[in-house]
């Protein structure tokens, strides 16, 4: 049974689904390959009822014919579930827009006011991105003016426009710095349905 957060469209019992980016694997050269997961709901439920379909709202658990070790140990969270061949592209790099605060949330400043103010973004800087409900780190590749281009550690199934939250680390701790908008980036080869 998956646990899902559900945004958008409408999930029937007996529907096919695809879930991406879904098997990640690198390469013997070192490149990362995605493998979309392909399975079938038998079942929907939303707290105790039983459901024949699902409207988007809250979460959803949905039953597949998924092996079940492939959910285990949170595996999928962060990935995007949905109809065969509606789900958008899987990112391995972006480029965003993005607007960095001007302090600090949640953080006291003892010695000086400076400590609490953010600055600005560096080329090579590990910074963490939350995209929908996927975590994943992301290194700066290029910044220019309010634009940048983050390499990310794990692809991404997302689509332009979607917002995105930028975290950094700091006193070992990641603190929410900014936001931004997918503009661009650069998408992995997704393989084909074989249904």
């Amino acid at each position: 049974m998956l646990i899902i957060f559900f945004a958008q469209g409408v999930l029937k019992v007996n529907q096919l689904i695809e879930i991406r980016p879904g098997i990640v694997v690198k390469d013997e050269s070192g490149n990362i390959k995605c493998t979309p997961i392909y399975s079938r709901i038998v079942s929907l439920f939303a707290e105790q009822n039983e459901l024949q379909f699902a409207v988007p709202g809250g979460l959803i658990g949905v039953g597949t014919t998924m092996d079940p070790t492939l959910t285990r140990a949170d595996r999928l969270v962060g990935q995007v579930l949905g109809e065969v061949g509606s789900l958008p592209e899987v990112y391995v790099e972006l480029e965003v827009n993005f607007f960095l605060l001007r302090r600090l949330l949640g953080v006291r400043t003892k010695e000086s006011e400076r400590q609490g103010r953010v600055s600005k973004l560096a080329k090579g800087e590990i910074l963490m991105l939350n995209i929908g409900s996927m975590s994943t780190g992301a290194r700066v590749v290029a910044i220019k003016n309010v634009f940048a281009k983050l390499q990310l550690t794990s692809p991404v199934c997302t689509s332009k426009g979607e917002k995105i939250a930028l975290s950094r680390r700091i006193e070992k701790h990641w603190r929410l710095i900014g936001w931004g908008e997918i503009q661009a980036g650069i998408t992995l080869d997704v393989p084909s349905s074989p249904l």
